[in-house]
């Protein structure tokens, strides 16, 4: 009772004296060790490495999906892949029913902004950011361009911002823009509840950043140049990645300092996590770096390398410093902790707050019952977790009663011994609960869907 009456009190304090802002900083396709405090050996990190320091990791934090567009759909909606409404890198956007954060926190006040890679909707339909609860946009639309960092424009609300001599000049890199905007943003709304969704796009290939990055890089044993097609060549790829994520941390640390500067880091929450697993596409290699860590799979994959995500909360004052959770999280749980931050109801949601864990109250955390994630691509593939136990499905297209594969996370976290056959009831019993905790999808369908991505 006790601890639940301290709980209460830090939480109407909060609520009841101003209302917190909220930074939710997304980086694209950075794998759970890519970053120094969960082991990284060659890249250094030393801002989000802070941020951890004086705040709360969450180890066991998922993301929406294994790819870019239903990740950030699921962060969006509050929603599971089996749910929500975009759940691939492919055909739709998010529709007027589709209720998001943005409009959630708009509703409580909060100037809105997303700042870099949206992949929802366009501002020809009805998911673009400015219908979506969005008071500013600017940044890539369609995530197709998004894989290309000197452009000749960008949207800002609504219109593009021409750099026409960009892709020969390379003077505007846009993750340098969208760190620039984002200053701006939390400077012209230091006086005013804020809400600033920060979808940044390293180190997603292309592999290409100022040389600047690179140079402390160059010492990296390197397999050889990569010869671009799609993803432009690169001479120096594993340098060039790790610059990508070094220059990816030096802008989390101004965006921190910019808060202290203003004397409103103990009024703001400060999220870093990423959207998915490590690619090896474009050059990137994650095998040297040990991107996905003791973990199973990389980016397009359900295993825990594929959807396990660093996670790190910075909160002066509220959250304990140095601290780490083994609380069982994922990005549909966003929405309700929001509203519970905002003190308002949320929308329909797959998700838990995670707000008595940031605040140290572990007693009044619910858990999940379980997690569930689909995916369309490479045969098609199902996730679930309960508890310790992890099922996965491979090749549904072809089978929708494909035999699971049944991993204990606890025990192997790496996903090496599959227990199916030890424990053929439990996997039967997770196997059937696939598809009772999802809804059909027009778009998204098992069996069906046969475009391949390049997303």
């Amino acid at each position: 009772m006790k601890s639940f009456l301290v709980y209460l009190f830090v939480f109407l304090t909060a609520n009841s004296q101003e209302k917190p802002n909220i930074i939710f900083i997304l980086a694209d396709d950075l794998g759970y060790a890519d970053v120094g405090f969960n082991g990284q050996k060659y890249i250094k990190t030393p801002n989000i490495d802070k941020m951890r320091s004086e705040g709360m990791s969450f180890q066991q934090h998922y993301s929406g999906s294994t790819v870019c567009a239903p990740s950030r759909s699921s962060l969006m909606t509050g929603l599971h892949t089996g749910n929500t409404r975009v759940r691939g890198n492919g055909p739709g956007h998010l529709l007027a029913s589709d209720k998001t954060v943005g409009e959630l926190l708009q509703s409580a006040g909060y100037k809105t902004a997303c700042i870099g890679k949206w992949g929802l909707g366009t501002y020809e339909d009805e998911g673009n950011p400015h219908k979506k609860g969005f008071d500013h946009f600017f940044g890539y639309i369609d995530q197709r361009r998004a894989h290309h960092y000197y452009q000749d424009y960008l949207w800002r609300n609504g219109e593009k911002e021409f750099y026409p001599d960009n892709p020969k000049l390379r003077n505007k890199y846009s993750h340098d823009l969208f760190t620039e905007d984002a200053l701006s943003f939390i400077e012209n709304n230091k006086e005013n509840p804020f809400f600033l969704y920060l979808a940044y796009t390293i180190p997603h290939v292309d592999l290409d950043v100022p040389e600047e990055s690179v140079k402390p890089y160059l010492h990296l044993p390197e397999k050889g140049p990569y010869k671009g097609s799609h993803y432009i060549s690169c001479e120096k790829p594993r340098a060039t990645f790790a610059g990508m994520v070094s220059r990816l941390d030096k802008h989390v640390g101004q965006i921190l300092e910019k808060l202290k500067s203003l004397n409103i880091s103990e009024n703001t929450l400060v999220i870093f996590t990423s959207d998915n697993g490590p690619t090896p596409a474009g050059g990137a290699d994650p095998e040297f770096f040990n991107g996905n860590g003791d973990f199973k799979g990389v980016k397009r994959d359900l295993y825990e390398g594929g959807v396990r995500m660093p996670f790190v909360a910075h909160w002066p004052g509220k959250i304990k410093a140095n601290s780490s959770s083994m609380h069982m999280s994922a990005f549909w749980d966003f929405m309700p902790t929001c509203a519970e931050l905002a003190g308002v109801k949320t929308f329909k949601t797959d998700g838990i707050s995670y707000l008595p864990t940031l605040l140290g109250q572990t007693k009044n955390q619910q858990q999940h019952e379980y997690l569930y994630w689909e995916f369309f691509e490479k045969g098609g593939k199902q996730a679930l977790r309960q508890g310790d136990w992890k099922a996965v499905r491979l090749n549904v297209h072809r089978n929708l009663r494909a035999q699971v594969e049944l991993y204990n996370i606890k025990n192997d976290p790496g996903e090496q011994k599959n227990l199916a056959k030890e424990f053929p009831e439990l996997a039967t019993e997770l196997s059937k609960k696939m598809f009772e905790v999802r809804t059909e999808s027009e778009l998204y369908q098992f069996g069906k869907q046969k475009k391949k991505s390049k997303k």
